[in-house]
């Protein structure tokens, strides 16, 4: 709901949240692989897990990047209360 109050330079955190998707990406991986070198596969499993949800996560912030962004209201459309009713 638009108050005439937002930053006229908002901007979306997805290309942070992106980065830091693939910074955990780095750090589940080698976790992953380094567990399993020393043959703790509790760890490893779960670094894995990791792995997948990090992967799963940055394939949802590239699909939601590339969707471009989305209608919102110009300066030109006035601020309005909210529906009491």
């Amino acid at each position: 709901m638009r108050t005439g109050s937002e930053p006229v330079t908002a901007r979306s955190p997805l290309r942070m949240r992106f980065w830091l998707g693939v910074w955990g990406l780095i750090w589940t991986a080698g976790g992953t692989i380094a567990f399993a070198m020393v043959d703790r596969s509790g760890w490893a499993v779960v670094c894995g897990v990791l792995f997948v949800v990090a992967t799963v996560d940055l394939i949802l912030v590239v699909r939601h990047i590339r969707q471009g962004p989305h209608y919102q209201p110009g300066r030109d459309v006035p601020p309005y209360d909210p529906d009491r009713g």
